[in-house]
């Protein structure tokens, strides 16, 4: 890295790559039914932290209510965002499903816990309008 390069912890480095890639993802559970509890919260939360570090990214935010949850998820770029989800998904509802089993199953049924669907919204960095003008300003080779 050059000298002159004041350092942001935010903005990584790999062999050949120079990344800062954030995702906001939102997993809702199945029906959107409110079985979350505050203990199941705070599990979910280490649990997603542990499958985050498992794929080398870092679970940055958490938070969520009875029938979702919000994450905010910096990433690398050798890492395939839907099988990041997958997994937290998976690992989560299984864990979820195994350690609150009784309170689980009088809101969720058929071994499902989140809808098979989610939102995930890339953010960070500049807005894109900045970044538009940023690129439209390029200076082009003469000749």
């Amino acid at each position: 890295m050059s000298p002159r390069w004041n350092p942001n912890p935010d903005v990584r480095t790999g062999r050949h790559v120079v990344y800062n890639l954030r995702v906001h993802l939102v997993f809702v559970t199945k029906y959107r039914r409110k079985a979350m509890t505050d203990a199941m919260l705070t599990r979910c939360e280490e649990i997603m932290r542990e499958v985050c570090e498992s794929f080398e990214a870092e679970l940055k935010e958490f938070n969520g209510e009875e029938d979702h949850v919000h994450l905010l998820v910096h990433y690398p770029p050798k890492v395939q965002l839907s099988k990041l989800v997958n997994s937290l998904k998976g690992v989560s509802a299984r864990l979820l499903r195994k350690e609150f089993d009784t309170h689980v199953r009088r809101y969720l049924w058929g071994g499902h816990f989140w809808s098979g669907s989610y939102f995930a919204g890339s953010c960070g960095g500049a807005p894109l309008t900045v970044v538009r003008q940023y690129i439209d300003n390029q200076q082009h080779p003469e000749g």
